[in-house]
């Protein structure tokens, strides 16, 4: 089966940065990511490169960063109570990804400094600025259900193998 609108399709990958430093990896896990095809689940580059591929195909893909999490903007810092993100962190150090509540839904932040009351977090996404390649195995394609469908995303346990 191949990989077309409203499917799942569960895929290995390896993610590297423009420097070649592996960034993520479900290899290592040996537990695919599973989307929903077509419903802008991953980047649109992505998604366009997996389109039409069959379980057993490998695809190299870089993505840049305008096509991916965008580019690095300097000064785009935001300080947070520490009491706010104690019980939700489990350490609270210079470097930590947190999980900031915005207008805009939860983001992804790096801390860059702690202090007695206050974190300052850098919102920019860990990997803003970074030109990404990816390389990846389909593992398997199905049809998704009509209720991944109408949510618009694959189960959460789409991706475990069974």
């Amino acid at each position: 089966m191949k990989i077309e609108k409203d499917r799942v399709a569960l895929i290995q990958y390896c993610l590297t940065d423009e420097t070649g430093e592996k960034l993520e990896s479900t290899f290592d896990e040996d537990h695919p990511l599973a989307y929903l095809h077509g419903h802008a689940n991953v980047f649109a580059l992505v998604e366009q490169a997996l389109e039409g591929l069959e379980p057993g195909d490998k695809k190299e893909i870089t993505v840049p960063a305008a096509d991916a999490y965008g580019e690095y903007v300097e000064g785009a810092e935001d300080r947070v109570s520490k009491k706010h993100l104690v019980d939700r962190v489990p350490r609270i150090a210079p470097g930590e990804i947190i999980s900031v509540n915005t207008e805009n839904g939860p983001m992804h932040a790096r801390i860059k400094k702690v202090g007695k009351f206050m974190v300052t977090v850098d919102m920019n996404h860990p990997y803003a600025g970074k030109t990404l390649t990816y390389n990846m195995e389909v593992v398997d394609v199905r049809e998704a259900t009509q209720e991944e469908i109408a949510q618009g995303h694959a189960r959460s346990d789409a991706g475990h193998k069974r």
